[in-house]
């Protein structure tokens, strides 16, 4: 039989072990040299306590800006070298654990607490890796493994607005994501997404056109409540524009009453159509007490609504009172 194939990449398994002893053996190299560059410069620019002064001569700045073009490196790159070794004294480094992780573990800030955890790997682990190690300290990890990493990383990388609203828009447009939004939480994009009046609006428009949504919505007594209003607020817009532009405005004045007068008339006339079409079908039906209630509620509302229609019929008075006004609110 031949040998079972067990690459990493284009080499084997092996040669891949060979690879790297080799690159660790640079590695380590590289962390000597790091901490060599910032043990330097810290013999340059010890760190002062907070508040301390620097020599008159030279500040802190201006000494590793000099070290750093002198050496060839950026100024930052000598400054954070300064820093991770101030974070380590020598016999506190680790062999076998790169700079790199020596400078995460380093915004540990109890001295204990820093040591003891970069010589014990976390659970299951032989050796600090980057990512291990920015878990440790709270950071973003290059490669999030967790839901809740992932998550981090996809905010971390939508911090700019234009980003955000794209991947947003694209995340919404898979049926399989939004399928999976609480519906508390599609309320709240929903009405995140149409605080601009105009989108509110189409938004809403295009909703009540669905017979089943209008139906619910109409369910609720303040959507009701303000569907209406609007609606009067809308016919009395028009009629002021009306009275205000049209040039047969005055002469149209004078049929006001009488087509108020018709839609009093077949407001009445409904009514009495709707009550003759739906009583009938209470035949030998017992309603249960909440049922009652619920229809002794409105019969009190038809009729102080009754009473309104017929002052207003024999005074011209209009204004309800506040008793009415709470009633047909439902309060």
């Amino acid at each position: 039989m031949p040998e079972e194939i067990d690459n990493v990449g284009n080499v084997s398994q092996s040669r891949y072990e060979q690879i790297v002893a080799e690159l660790r053996q640079v590695v380590e190299q590289q962390t000597q040299g790091q901490f060599t560059i910032g043990d330097r410069a810290l013999e340059i620019e010890p760190v002062r306590p907070r508040g301390g002064i620097a020599d008159a001569e030279w500040t802190v700045r201006e000494s590793l800006i000099r070290l750093a073009e002198d050496i060839g490196l950026t100024f930052n790159t000598v400054k954070n070298a300064r820093w991770i070794a101030s974070r380590w004294p020598k016999e506190r480094r680790q062999a076998g654990v790169s700079f790199t992780v020596h400078r995460i573990l380093g915004k540990i800030e109890g001295e204990e607490e820093r040591f003891a955890a970069i010589e014990s790997p976390p659970a299951g682990k032989t050796r600090w890796s980057p990512d291990e190690a920015k878990r440790r300290v709270g950071w973003t990890v290059d490669s999030p493994e967790t839901s809740q990493e992932k998550i981090t990383a996809i905010h971390h990388l939508a911090r700019d607005e234009e980003v955000a609203a794209s991947v947003t828009t694209e995340f919404l447009k898979r049926p399989q994501v939004a399928a999976k939004v609480s519906q508390e939480n599609k309320v709240r994009v929903v009405e995140e997404f149409t605080r601009d009046e105009t989108v509110a609006a189409s938004a809403a428009t295009s909703l009540l056109r669905r017979p089943d949504v209008a139906f619910k919505a109409m369910s609720d007594d303040t959507a009701r409540l303000q569907v209406n209003h609007a609606q009067v607020e809308r016919s009395r817009q028009a009629r002021d524009q009306f009275e205000d532009t049209s040039p047969v405005a005055p002469a149209v004045r004078h049929i006001d009453r009488t087509v108020e007068f018709l839609d009093l008339v077949t407001a009445c006339h409904s009514f009495v159509a709707a009550a003759g079409r739906a009583v009938p079908g209470l035949r030998d039906r017992t309603l249960g007490e909440d049922e009652r209630t619920i229809v002794h509620e409105n019969v009190a509302k038809v009729r102080a609504t009754l009473d309104w229609i017929e002052t207003a019929v024999d005074t011209g008075k209009v204004d309800m009172d506040g008793e009415l006004a709470r009633l047909l609110k439902g309060e």
